[in-house]
């Protein structure tokens, strides 16, 4: 048996527009801080990459003085050249 709903009921034009209103500052609420979060972000994104070089090149010369270090290491274990 098919269930039968009620008819719908009319909804106050002050609670549609209430509603309406409620949604759209929501929006415009979500839409501000989403865009300044993005600045905020942008921001930090350069800071972020400097940083990341720096590092990479910090990495970069440890690793080859380690591997300098193992190379000569090596090199007195078997009797040197």
């Amino acid at each position: 048996m098919p269930t039968q709903f009620p008819p719908p009921v009319n909804v106050s034009p002050l609670i549609r527009f209430g509603r309406y209103s409620m949604l759209l500052a929501g929006l415009a609420y979500g839409a501000f801080w989403q865009s300044r979060y993005t600045k905020k972000e942008l921001a930090l994104k350069d800071i972020k990459a400097r940083e990341k070089a720096a590092r990479d090149e910090r990495l970069a010369q440890e690793k080859a003085m380690r591997s300098a270090a193992e190379i000569a290491e090596l090199e007195r274990m078997a009797g040197g050249k």
